[in-house]
């Protein structure tokens, strides 16, 4: 079997190539290729996640490749994690929206639609290549954000075999794990909603639900990402939600104290990264003396996960790469989850962001949503979810039309359907916004999207 990453030239790279190495020989991965169009980054960060590969699986066939048509060319599986535009241009998409007072988080905020006028047409691109050169049957797990907006877009363009991925569900899973002393193995969570906006109806640990257990727990609202949330919150939603539901329940407080933090979450990341990748360029020695570079760096950037936004840090030891301990999957770990599931007998149930296919009844069945699905040789079919509280229902449907339009908008390089699409936006709820931003957002990325009309 052939897996490519498009996009192997990422900070995060090391952690992909830990997963699908330390899975490999179970799963039957015989060749991996790591791809990017930055041929600096990715011979540096590239190059420390085949010394990964390597020393996890010395006989894999790891190789790093600039040509995308070699990389996909009979890849039976790809994922795709790419930043059209690299670091910088987040920076400049979440400053015009909160230069209008609009909070501009990449992925729920108004700076999602930019980023995703960048990255969609790059993935399209892709995909159209990948449909000619990989093998029949290929499937792509999209990682790339906004991963929503992403993956609708993709779907409307007939790209049947992409399936959106985050890690945020299934690492709160993980967490709650953590806090109860159970195996990861053993938490189950149904899911619903849509990607970034999503709520866990259940979690059973050793076939107990401890939903109701979790929302009571101080210890919860300390120990995992629970603790962005007021109790009487959690009380009112009565189920565990996804952490990005900060951005929609705080919206004012979440631009109050990024503006009163004076960074956003993109110029944190560009700064540490621009660091770090400086440093390690000017290590001398092997690879654990740029993985030091690496923990101190990427450390940094893990403690501030959220914590502008929010006032808070994540706290703990201090942050380390471990090579050989157990891999906790991460965003490989969904992918690898869904090739295990798809060539075993039988099946089992993971989280993905695919079409609703009657599983949400107050959306159309063609929007992409996530949620738990069903997942074995026949392809992944989401669980249905009745009886949803009509606030839920309400704040899905708003995000999902957004999504709708933000999707035709982009395939058809549509102003007046980007100005619709951040209209109904709940985090935007403003015509004369709206336009503004769409037009700097057009005129931003003219340099990737080309004329829009």
């Amino acid at each position: 079997m052939k897996l490519t990453v498009i996009g192997g030239g990422g900070v995060r790279s090391m952690f992909l190539a830990k997963s699908l190495a330390a899975r490999s020989q179970e799963l039957d991965i015989q060749e991996i290729v790591f791809m990017d169009n930055d041929a600096a980054k990715l011979a540096l960060y590239g190059g420390m996640a085949a010394e990964v590969a390597r020393m996890i699986r010395p006989d894999l066939r790891f190789i790093l490749a600039s040509d995308p048509a070699e990389a996909v060319k009979d890849a039976d599986y790809v994922i795709t994690t790419i930043r059209a535009g690299g670091d910088m241009m987040r920076v400049h998409d979440e400053r015009i929206a909160l230069n209008l007072g609009v909070l501009g988080q990449e992925t729920t905020g108004a700076a999602g639609f930019s980023f995703a006028m960048r990255s969609a047409p790059a993935l399209l691109e892709y995909c159209a290549l990948i449909r000619k050169l990989a093998k029949p049957g290929v499937k792509v797990f999209n990682f790339t954000n906004p991963a929503g907006v992403v993956s609708q877009v993709l779907r409307d363009a007939g790209y049947d075999f992409t399936f959106g991925i985050c890690d945020a569900p299934s690492g709160m899973l993980r967490d709650f794990a953590k806090l109860y002393g159970a195996d990861p193995d053993a938490v189950e969570g149904e899911c619903y909603g849509l990607n970034h906006l999503s709520f866990f109806r259940n979690i059973t640990i050793n076939g107990k639900n401890v939903v109701p257990e979790l929302l009571e727990s101080p210890e919860a609202r300390t120990a995992t990402d629970l603790k962005f949330f007021e109790k009487e919150l959690l009380n009112l939603i009565k189920e565990i939600p996804n952490e990005y539901l900060y951005y929609y329940y705080y919206r004012e407080k979440a631009v109050k104290n990024i503006l009163a933090a004076g960074k956003t979450r993109g110029e944190i990341i560009a700064e540490i990264n621009e660091k770090m990748t400086q440093e390690l360029r000017t290590v001398n020695g092997g690879f654990y003396d740029k993985l030091a570079v690496f923990e101190k760096w990427y450390g940094l950037r893990e403690a501030m996960y959220m914590a502008n936004e929010t006032g808070l840090r994540r706290g703990g030891a201090p942050w380390r790469f471990d090579v050989f301990s157990r891999d906790d999957g991460g965003y490989a770990g969904v992918a690898l989850k869904y090739i295990r599931l798809e060539r075993q007998e039988g099946s089992g149930n993971m989280i993905l962001c695919t079409p609703n296919r009657g599983a949400l009844d107050f959306l159309e069945d063609s929007d992409v949503i996530e949620a738990t699905c069903t997942v074995g040789k026949s392809g992944a079919v989401p669980h249905r979810f009745d009886g949803i509280a009509p606030d839920k229902k309400q704040l899905i449907s708003s995000v999902k039309l957004y999504e709708r339009y933000a999707a035709k908008a982009i395939l058809n390089k549509d102003k007046v359907a980007a100005i619709r699409a951040l209209t109904v936006h709940p985090l935007v709820n403003s015509y004369s916004l709206a336009a503004e931003l769409a037009e700097q957002y057009i005129r931003l990325n003219r340099q990737f999207t080309g004329e829009w009309k």
